[in-house]
């Protein structure tokens, strides 16, 4: 192996951060991270430093205790996008959501964010989490009954129209508990809209997170959940308030409260299955160390079941230990979990649907010469605007398939 020369590389401002027996490098501006080997981390911030290739190489062997070959790990670099193509250059980060901002956004100081996310602050979260289980367990009454308490009014058509906006400020409050705890932490993020299934669901891009330490990551992956903790235990003790007759204010104060109860706890549950690309699954994967657990998780069912390809069984043989030990027995959870989604869906989504179909099968009876009947079909319109949306994304995902895909053909 030929010395390497003195000269410099000029790196883009990366991030180095050490990760159990592994670096994460990445550059927080375009969102690219990865793994390294310690050794790549020696000759990473030696360069950052100003060394030269020579000057790094020492460096490398010094700390490896053998020879590096650091000229070939600079192409590595080069391929990554992580030498500096020129003064003023600025990179997007890569789509992580069918619609997303293309910037990262700061706003709030970290000064002003760090507070809410403090150790005094957690300990109320928890105790907020107590209260709302205490409370569930205590009252059973104040538990939302789905098939009503979904619809603020008698009338189910207009109470219809304002469960989607209801449903829709709550995954707003959550994302942006994402964006609040990321700050506090002094990292950026950025919002998308995607889908889940069929379901239209908001994102928080907190790619950023491999910039610090593992311990720290946890704050802005439950910053989501500490904002619907708090909202539900404000509304449950309003509801609290008024089942014990201390307060009494006007029905739709109270049917409105049920309806945020039964909006709030739905999307609080919904986060905590693990088995999902939820908020306590990326808690999961941090705690565990994984890199990938999602695909590894897939390649190791198809295993189970003879259906992995020889390519996938190469991807298999290259993936991260952790991955596949965790993998092993996750596999399973989240094939389990799909009982727990039709449960979930049966309890939360499925009793208001019924609900708006039977009242708009009624109204639709009158006929079209009927002033119902338009008033249904708005409403029953209306209603499906996010299924609606998700249509909209999912031929946004495919074109956008098929475009790589001749984009790959033709190469």
């Amino acid at each position: 192996m030929s010395a390497p020369s003195d000269g410099g590389v000029r790196l883009r401002p990366l991030s180095v951060v050490e990760d159990g027996d592994e670096v994460v490098v990445g550059d927080p501006e375009s969102g690219t991270f990865v793994t390294i080997p310690p050794v790549g981390g020696v000759v990473v911030r030696a360069l950052q430093r100003g060394a030269g290739l020579r000057e790094a190489a020492e460096e490398a062997e010094a700390f490896a205790g053998e020879p590096v070959d650091v000229a070939a790990f600079v192409e590595v670099l080069k391929d990554l996008g992580f030498v500096d193509d020129g003064p003023g250059k600025k990179r997007e980060a890569e789509r992580t959501a069918a619609i997303q901002n293309k910037r990262w956004l700061a706003g709030v100081s970290q000064r002003v964010a760090a507070p809410f996310f403090g150790t005094p602050a957690w300990a109320g979260y928890i105790a907020l989490a107590l209260f709302c289980v205490a409370t569930f367990v205590a009252v059973p009454g104040l538990w939302p009954s789905s098939g009503q308490d979904a619809f603020v009014t008698g009338d189910i058509g207009s109470s219809a129209l304002l469960l989607v906006p209801f449903a829709l400020l709550s995954m707003a409050l959550h994302e942006g508990g994402h964006w609040f705890a990321a700050r506090a932490i002094g990292i950026n993020a950025r919002f998308g809209i995607d889908r889940r299934s069929v379901l239209l669901v908001f994102e928080t891009d907190l790619t950023q997170v491999w910039t610090v330490p593992r311990r720290r990551r946890y704050i802005p992956l439950l910053g989501g959940i500490a904002v619907d903790v708090v909202m539900l235990s404000v509304l449950l003790g309003a509801r609290l308030l008024v089942h014990t007759g201390v307060w009494s204010p006007p029905a739709i104060v109270d049917s409105t409260l049920a309806v945020w109860v039964y909006v709030k706890l739905a999307g609080l549950l919904w986060q905590c299955m693990v088995f999902l690309r939820s908020d306590l699954y990326a808690v999961l994967v941090n705690a565990l160390g994984c890199r990938n657990l999602w695909r590894v998780k897939t390649l190791l069912l198809r295993k189970a079941f003879g259906m992995l390809t020889e390519q996938q069984r190469t991807e298999l043989a290259g993936a991260s230990p952790v991955d596949v030990r965790v993998g092993l027995w996750f596999r399973w959870v989240w094939l389990a979990g799909s009982v727990v989604v039709l449960a979930w869906f049966a309890v939360f989504v499925l009793p208001p649907i019924v609900t708006m179909i039977d009242w708009t099968a009624g109204m639709l009876a009158a006929g079209p010469l009927s002033g119902s009947f338009w008033y249904a079909t708005l409403c029953a319109g209306l209603l499906l605007l996010p299924q609606i949306l998700v249509a909209v994304v999912a031929v946004k995902q495919f074109r956008s398939w098929l475009a790589g895909r001749r984009a790959r053909a033709a190469a």
